[in-house]
């Protein structure tokens, strides 16, 4: 096997000296142009495959990454990322790895240009990032371009930044399968709620608002009959005030027996409704987070459709690894499968999970 192969069996093959070889196959100088052309004949016939993890391994140089992500609380979907990431570090420590997580806020466009303006301060080898709008997160992927260094996108796929790699849902997708599974139990329903959060009426993140636009696209061409309302939990508001938006919202629309969040808060209303005792009414939401895990186990949230947020931050850092340590080239854009979780699978669902 290609593995299998000496460098004394090149030298041999090669007519030169295994000192020789060893100049050509880590680039060094002082290979005469005839000795250089013999041995890569020799290679080339040989189907000599170089073992890159040994060569990264003797290069013996450290590599520091950096990941930009949104200030979030703690079991957020953001947490998996950062634990997925954190994995990855750590099984490749012999490679010198590092990782640090900084944070910006994802409503603020200072936040997010005075966050990637201390990265750049670093000199990062690769970073993973989540993108703001494409009109500020373009002026620090211009700049990472410029130096040469690669990126990962997680969250929003944004072609036209260039990434590296990207790991995320097909939003516009995910939007249509999550109507598609709500309307499965929601047939009969002439009402359903839809639960956002916004800040100064602006969405936290482009994919949520794209799984919106799916959500609404699939309920148009196949239920343009059922009314969608929305109730708004503002991002900015104190959470003890939610209480009194809900009781306002269900006191006024008895007909409301389905409701839907296209973020990783369903536990917010899914908590409401234990807690007035509306045994009538479920939610569905994203990501297997536990305050949503209780919620879908005690029956006030129906549906959880899961994202893979570990293996995303996992994979991130494994881009940055194969494409910038091992040389290899990595796929450009990774659509994450869309799971739907209920009450009867749930317990099986292993979020840390990886291949």
């Amino acid at each position: 096997m290609a593995e299998k192969i000496r460098i004394k069996d090149i030298a041999e093959r090669a007519g030169v000296s295994v000192g020789t070889v060893d100049r050509v196959l880590h680039k060094r100088p002082n290979v005469s142009a005839s000795a250089l052309k013999r041995v890569e004949k020799a290679l080339e016939e040989m189907n000599y495959q170089p073992n890159m993890y040994a060569s990264a391994l003797a290069y013996n140089r450290s590599y520091k990454f950096y990941c930009l992500i949104p200030k979030h609380a703690s079991e957020a979907y953001w947490d998996e990322i950062e634990m997925g990431a954190m994995k990855a570090i750590e099984q490749r420590r012999d490679f010198y790895l590092d990782l640090e997580i900084m944070y910006y806020s994802r409503l603020s466009p200072d936040s997010f240009i005075e966050t990637y303006k201390k990265c750049l301060s670093y000199n990062p080898d690769g970073v993973i990032l989540v993108p703001t709008t494409l009109e500020v997160t373009r002026q620090f992927t211009d700049e990472l371009h410029d130096r040469n260094i690669p990126f990962v996108l997680l969250d929003s796929y944004m072609p036209a930044l260039q990434p590296l790699s990207f790991y995320g849902q097909d939003s516009i997708q995910s939007g249509h399968f999550a109507a598609h599974m709500l309307m499965l139990i929601a047939r009969q329903e002439t009402t359903i709620m839809l639960m956002k959060q916004t800040k100064d009426g602006k969405m936290a993140s482009r994919q949520q608002e794209n799984r919106e636009v799916g959500f609404r696209d699939y309920m148009k061409k196949n239920f343009p009959e059922v009314k969608i309302v929305e109730v708004n939990l503002p991002l900015d508001e104190e959470k003890k005030q939610y209480d009194g938006i809900l009781e306002k919202f269900f006191s006024k629309h008895p007909e409301v027996h389905h409701c839907v969040a296209l973020n990783s808060k369903a536990h917010i209303v899914g908590e409401f409704l234990l807690k007035t005792k509306r045994h009538n009414v479920q939610i569905m939401g994203y990501d297997m987070v536990h305050k949503n895990a209780d919620c879908l186990r005690a029956g006030s949230i129906s549906f959880l459709i899961a994202q893979h947020a570990y293996q995303q931050g996992y994979f991130s850092v494994d881009s940055l690894f194969r494409a910038i340590v091992l040389k290899k080239k990595v796929e450009a854009v990774n659509y994450m499968p869309i799971d739907l979780l209920t009450q009867e699978n749930i317990d099986f669902y292993h979020r840390s999970w990886v291949q």
